[in-house]
């Protein structure tokens, strides 16, 4: 029977909380607008959704007293009098713990007998009168910690009992003290026990020790005035009670720029990149710096680790197991960790084989037959790779009939998309072109406006800027056309990687086993709305012979010209994958967003209305950003291991930065006029009208936006209803201008900037902020497994240029052109290990939220109109997905629809965890 009670109690506290928190929720529409948050309605048994949004899943917890809730006698206003208030904390548990972990555990429960407790102390939004300062609460220590030690529930609720003063005024925020050896993460209070009802603080923050952190915690409540819910206040509103407390919790989230970040810190400061490289191991492993006047670069999260014993402009650096430093609350919660060593235990299987092999048999390094690609994935029925080299490993007989039945599955990738509805789909001219529009890359296509292109590279330096592509090269193929007839008509359109590899060309080719050129590919736009590739152009550095410096390669008309146009092709797809991964993909959502988070985080209180928009579109982007530059963009990781530039990865990064980055055109809109794939229309949908009516990046990728920028202008209208509002943030000014002159200081002088004086300026950066964060790194992210799983697809490394005759390898090329074609691709361990981290990478975790859901729904429980935008925003997200699964089924969008063809989806709001090319997240999480 008390177990019922106390479960009840319980309950009861978790309802009245909630329930309290908002007149909205007493709408008539409630329950159904409340599952759009992803919670569902008080009372209601959860229902399941087709769409999957987030659900909290409600774990049981440990038991509150049953007298939890017993309410404040009235007091006559003239008389104060002091009465009770308990407090209920909700503390998340670690599922995992290691040995220490739970031995300093009871060790906290037993020394929390003897005072080394949790305080909690209540601060007023009113001001003593007498001490100008805030009123606060008696301390109230948490009672029942060490009666709930061995509780293995997700959640346990604890309790505290705080006296205060029936002047006390409204509760604005609560301080946390933790004496404990370990830290906890909060997740919510609620207190009770007020006439104007229970106040809720949402936490969701990791609370140190005192050892580690010396000061009181501090976390701002969700009510105000006369029981009604707290809606977020611009600086200028602040009650008085909480202006110190708002201002200092900056100044400590800011720190001093100085001393070696601990893993339990959380400051946010800014460096530059210069831990890369490791000078140390040896000349090979050091790279420049990136950041400052002669590499620009956006700025990264600060670790202050001391510099290397080699160079002194370079810091040392932190290898895995141990982890890269980033402010505790911005890592991994457990599920996603969870996800992440699942991950690299899957790697490691997959590469078990052709590591074995590669190493015991070096005639067996390359792909010698396509059935060796094959034998890859898991869906293979035929013997290939696996099956040949496990019998020729020199291991026992039964060794290797318990391996070849696990190869079946453990050992073996899973088939990526763009093989499962037609397995020879990628050798085709269509689909090669159709990928410029609907592929992982479809951001690089632009207009032709002249013919031939030109070169914007100084001559003097890397040679004349004349393409080597003429009239006769294309005229042919433009159905009838003249090439003026096509350039004005829009019907040639060019993906152009000239002027960002040229400059690199002579270091890559250098390289032992790397080969490329700096491309331009030029495509035609059917009658039927569809692309063909018309011509490619092959560059190499002037410093190459006359004769091989510039090539076109055309259609093939026989054998021999087929196998030229196919390495064609592959060295394009090279170009495509390097930087859709360095520009695109790093440096556009990643890096560029870091400053962005940095600066929220260090001059945007928790009580921001901005801060409280942006909040779950920077999760997880500085630990996964941290954990890039660990094993993924450092010297010899793996970008640098797979992709064609080798180490000089990151300065191609760096110069696209320099030279071709705008945050004011990195909005959609914006970014497809600048390619010149729209015009301005104000008598079509969005403004604009594309030039290729079936662009499916585009099409769904305009409805996300307007989506995002309706929902954005609902909110900024509410907080900001004049320029003035908007100037006189002192926060939200400080937050702009730290982004850019700091953040992005390299760029800071850039007169394209946009300003950020009247509320569609702030629309306009926060859409573009969201944007980015969302759906434009989903496009880019979830679909390098499913369409760069299968190498010969997109090859992210070349080893042979297109041979020519006078090469004395043509010879050979002749006799077996299909084996010199995969001589040139990635080796069998360049392509497992590329397709081991693109697998991770394309990976949802169980733990994502999708764009207009929200993990924490209370955010803004106070402000009604808020809510209902938010409501209608989520709603609108899923009727786009609707749209985007008609036109998926549409015979008429032959870019989506059709025999082999793959719908476009990566634009699709939701999500299964796993692989799944599709779901957007509503941070860079991955």
């Amino acid at each position: 029977m008390a177990v019922a009670k106390e479960i009840m109690g319980c309950f009861a506290v978790e309802m009245s909380s909630f329930v309290s928190s908002s007149k909205v929720l007493l709408n008539p529409g409630f329950r159904q607008r409340n599952q759009l948050l992803g919670r569902p309605a008080v009372g209601v048994a959860p229902t399941t959704r087709g769409l999957h949004l987030r659900k909290v899943v409600r774990q049981p917890v440990a038991a509150v007293s049953e007298d939890l809730m017993k309410p404040a006698p009235a007091v006559p206003a003239e008389k104060a009098v002091k009465f009770k208030v308990r407090a209920v904390l909700t503390v998340k548990n670690k599922i995992k713990e290691d040995l220490k972990e739970t031995l300093v555990k009871h060790l906290d429960a037993l020394t929390d007998k003897i005072g080394r407790n949790v305080v909690l102390e209540l601060i007023s939004t009113e001001n003593d009168p007498k001490t100008r300062a805030p009123r606060k609460s008696t301390p109230a220590v948490v009672k029942d910690w060490s009666k709930k030690t061995n509780i293995k529930t997700e959640r346990v609720n604890y309790t505290a009992e705080f006296t205060v003063d029936s002047i006390f005024g409204e509760v604005g925020a609560i301080t946390v003290t933790n004496k404990h050896q370990k830290e906890f993460f909060l997740e919510s209070i609620t207190v009770e026990g007020f006439a104007s009802g229970p106040v809720h603080f949402p936490c969701n923050s990791w609370v140190q020790s005192k050892k580690d952190y010396p000061g009181k915690r501090v976390f701002f409540s969700n009510k105000t005035t006369k029981g009604q819910s707290l809606k977020p206040y611009l600086p200028s509103e602040t009650p008085a009670g909480l202006r110190a407390l708002r201002e200092k919790e900056l100044i400590e989230l800011r720190g001093d720029g100085k001393g070696i970040r601990k893993q339990s810190d959380r400051i946010y400061d800014y460096d530059v990149y210069n831990d890369l490289g490791n000078p140390d191991k040896g000349i090979s492993f050091a790279r420049p710096v990136l950041g400052g006047k002669e590499i620009p670069f956006p700025r990264r999260c600060r670790t202050g680790r001391p510099p290397t014993d080699t160079d002194t402009h370079a810091e040392s650096r932190v290898e895995r197991p141990l982890p890269m430093y980033v402010p505790r609350d911005e890592q991994f919660e457990e599920a996603k960790q969870d996800t992440f060593a699942d991950m690299r235990s899957k790697a490691v299987l997959h590469n078990l084989i052709p590591g074995l092999t590669a190493c015991l048999l070096p005639d067996k390094q390359d792909f010698k037959t396509f059935k060796d690609i094959d034998s890859l994935y898991k869906d293979d029925s035929k013997a290939g790779l696996h099956d040949e080299r496990l019998k020729k490993l020199p291991l026992p007989p039964k060794v290797i009939d318990t391996i070849h039945e696990s190869s079946k599955g453990i050992f073996r990738y899973d088939t990526p998309k763009i093989l499962t509805k037609d397995k020879y789909a990628w050798l085709r001219d269509d689909e090669f072109a159709r990928q410029a529009i609907a592929g992982i890359n479809p951001v690089n296509i632009e207009s032709l406006k002249v013919f031939p292109p030109v070169s914007r590279l100084d001559p003097e330096m890397y040679g004349p800027q004349e393409s080597a592509l003429k009239e006769e090269h294309i005229v042919g193929h433009l159905d009838g056309m003249t090439v003026e007839q096509a350039l004005e008509g829009n019907k040639l359109f060019i993906v152009d990687f000239h002027d960002i590899y040229l400059p690199f060309l002579d270091r890559i080719n250098a390289l032992d086993g790397r080969k490329a050129y700096a491309t331009r590919t030029i495509f035609f736009l059917t009658a039927l709305g569809t692309l063909k590739p018309i011509a490619i152009e092959l560059t190499l550095p002037p410093s190459t012979p006359i004769t091989r410096s510039k090539r076109v390669v055309t259609p093939p008309v026989d054998a021999t010209s087929d196998w030229i146009w196919k390495l064609a092709k592959a060295h394009v797809c090279s170009n495509d994958a390097g930087v859709h991964q360095l520009v695109n993909h790093w440096l556009r959502t990643h890096a560029c967003m870091e400053p962005f988070i940095l600066a929220a985080h260090r001059r945007l209180s928790v009580m921001h209305p901005i801060y409280k928009l942006l909040d779950p579109h920077m999760r997880y982007t500085l630990e996964i950003n941290g954990m890039a530059r660990q094993t993924l963009i450092n010297a010899d990781g793996v970008i640098e291991a797979g992709f064609t530039p080798g180490p000089y990865c990151m300065e191609m990064s760096a110069a696209a930065y320099k030279n071709f980055w705008r945050f004011d055109l990195e909005g959609l809109p914006a970014d497809l006029i600048r390619r010149g794939m729209a015009v301005p229309d104000p008598t079509q949908p969005h403004g604009l009208k594309l030039l290729i009516d079936d662009y499916p990046y585009a099409n769904d990728g305009l409805l996300i936006w307007a989506c995002i920028e309706n929902w954005v202008k609902t909110y900024v209208a509410y907080y900001y209803p004049s320029s003035s509002v908007v100037k006189s943030d002192r926060e939200l000014q400080a937050w702009y201008s730290e982004a850019v002159n700091v953040g992005h200081a390299d760029l800071r002088h850039a007169d394209w900037w946009p300003s950020l004086s009247t509320p569609d300026d702030v629309v306009s950066v926060v859409t573009t902020l969201i944007w980015l964060a969302s759906a434009q790194h989903a496009a880019l992210n979830f679909g390098q497994y499913p369409y760069g799983g299968y190498v010969p697809n997109r090859p992210p490394l070349m080893r042979r240029l297109v041979p020519e005759p006078t090469d004395p390898e043509y010879t050979n090329f002749l006799n077996d052109p299909q084996r010199y074609y995969l001589g040139a691709l990635p080796s069998v361990l360049q392509s497992t290990g590329f397709m081991a981290v693109v697998d991770t990478l394309s990976t949802h975790s169980p733990d994502e939220e999708y764009i207009g859901e929200r993990n924490h729904p209370s955010t803004w429980s106070g402000d009604a109109e808020i809510i209902e935008a938010f409501y209608e925003f989520s709603a609108e997200i899923q009727r786009i997905e609707k749209e985007i699964e008609r036109r998926n089924a549409d015979s008429a969008r032959r870019n989506r629809c059709g025999a082999g063809v793959l719908p476009y989806e990566l634009l699709a709001p939701s999500s299964e965890p796993g692989v799944t090319c599709r779901g957007i997240p509503n941070s860079v999480s991955i």
